[in-house]
């Protein structure tokens, strides 16, 4: 007899999540052919509908994508819509008769955190986590440390840690694995990425878009919770992390939880100096004029859509390298990438004209809009140049796109791979109970240190590249942003 088919329940099936993220995946990867046979994709909302009017909702937010022929009627078929809230316990019962006899069957969160916990209970009261159950969890989880948790402590009851998948989309991206490969698998970098070699790090994701819709969550969490925690001190950990021994999935997060540990813990006295809290004010943004964040709330607050701040890593490899980081709202651009600058050469020879050319090496990795990896050397300027030697720098592209052109194929959504290593079961890419717990610690810090030694969001011109100390805070050493 052949085991039960595979189910994939969308916890929160028809919000922006879902429409805009997790089912453009699921058409790709059904493109591909890469989803199992006989997958169940079981949506779950609050909203009335049936399948076939949910089937049409998809349809249409799917409009544009490539491979909407063959590929969609195929998904189309594995579609199911359950209208009913599953955090209570006659919605989870609801849901356990829709889902019926199932083998490998993949929750995943697509809701508020504030949710996490209760749905869990539900599910679990219901019968619904057995041993072949794994449990997808979107970030942020909780709000502080307490509250993460409260709700690991809910979840650990209903699911062993191995059933977790606690996502943080940023680690499914292209660029951000290459980051291993370029450290791990290349003898020209590892020996000079440490403060020998190594002046700064910087780490900025900048958006151009407001708030929004997601204004009440945003008010709660501001731009420290729902960006620094997660996605940047991810990046940050695997710009930072030791060799692990292997690539197996504990033994690159334990490198993980280990830079998180070492992080310095913020002081009222270092937040004043290493911190900048900003909120937009209104402004110009993409030649349009652009609402201040207030006024899209509509009343005052004190949330920061801004944050930038120096982090040291108090081990061997960093010791005196500061990380710069900074992310926040209505930015100047829209732009994530990490900064690995380089030391100056200790003496040139090129004379007072090479001597103002020179320029530290620096490696870029551009992780949004656009996905590319390339490191700036010093060239010769081409030409006669007398006795003088001018120099140039140079970028060297390391970009798997450009080197292989069409070959290097369509760009994924990063959620495209962490589906299927949830399917697949392969937990590296996701993010473990400590090291959600030892980031939630150092968030903490900031966000205290801030209260005791009263600092307050500063505004900026929605449009800019945030408030003036923000230029400060990293210009107070000689250095600049990337900008």
């Amino acid at each position: 007899m052949a085991d039960p088919a595979p189910v994939l329940v969308l916890l929160g099936g028809a919000g922006d999540l879902s429409m805009r993220m997790l089912l453009p995946s699921l058409l790709h990867l059904e493109m591909d052919s890469l989803l199992p046979e006989g997958l169940r994709i079981i949506a779950v909302g609050r909203a009335e509908g049936d399948a076939a009017s949910y089937r049409k909702d998809v349809r249409a937010h799917l409009e544009g994508h490539e491979g909407l022929g063959a590929a969609w009627k195929t998904l189309s078929g594995r579609l199911d819509y359950l209208s009913t809230d599953a955090g209570k316990p006659e919605g989870a019962r609801a849901l356990k008769a829709r889902i019926g006899e199932a083998g490998l069957t993949v929750f995943y969160y697509a809701l508020s955190p504030s949710l996490f916990a209760p749905v869990t209970k539900a599910l679990s009261d219901a019968g619904l986590i057995g041993e072949t159950t794994r449990l997808v969890l979107e970030k942020p989880i909780g709000r502080d440390l307490e509250s993460s948790r409260a709700t690991n402590a809910v979840i650990a009851e209903a699911a062993d840690e191995s059933q977790v998948f606690r996502i943080d989309h940023y680690l499914g991206k292209e660029t951000v694995q290459n980051l291993i490969a370029l450290r791990f698998a290349n003898a020209l970098f590892e020996p000079l990425w440490n403060n020998l070699a190594i002046d700064h790090v910087q780490i900025t994701v900048a958006e151009t878009q407001e708030v929004g819709d997601r204004w009440r969550y945003y008010d709660e969490y501001g731009a420290i919770r729902d960006m620094l925690q997660n996605h940047m001190l991810q990046l940050l950990c695997l710009v930072a992390m030791e060799p692990p021994s292997d690539l197996e999935a504990d033994a690159v997060r334990n490198e993980k939880v280990k830079v998180l540990r070492s992080l310095r813990r913020f002081t009222p006295e270092a937040a004043e100096k290493d911190s900048v809290r900003g909120q937009y004010v209104a402004g110009m943004a993409d030649g349009h004029p652009a609402a201040s964040y207030e006024a899209e709330v509509g009343r005052p607050s004190t949330t920061e859509t801004f944050v930038a701040l120096t982090a040291w890593i108090d081990n061997w490899r960093w010791k005196g390298v500061p990380f710069y980081l900074r992310t926040g709202k209505r930015m100047a651009e829209r732009r994530t990438e990490i900064v690995i600058q380089f030391k100056a050469v200790p003496h040139s020879i090129f004379g007072p004209y090479g001597d103002r050319d020179i320029q530290a090496n620096r490696l870029v990795i551009e992780l949004q809009p656009h996905e590319d990896i390339s490191l700036t050397i010093m060239n010769k300027r081409p030409g006669l140049n007398g006795e003088h030697m001018r120099l140039q720098p140079l970028p060297l592209s390391l970009s798997l796109a450009k080197a292989l052109g069409e070959e290097g194929g369509r760009r994924r959504i990063a959620y495209e791979r962490l589906l299927l290593d949830v399917i697949r079961g392969d937990p590296t890419l996701f993010v473990r109970r400590d090291e959600v717990e030892e980031a939630w610690r150092f968030v903490d810090g900031v966000a205290e240190a801030w209260v005791a030694a009263g600092v307050q969001p500063k505004p900026y011109p929605a449009g800019s590249w945030g408030p003036a100390g923000a230029s400060g805070l990293i210009e107070r050493s000689g250095r600049a942003w990337n900008d």
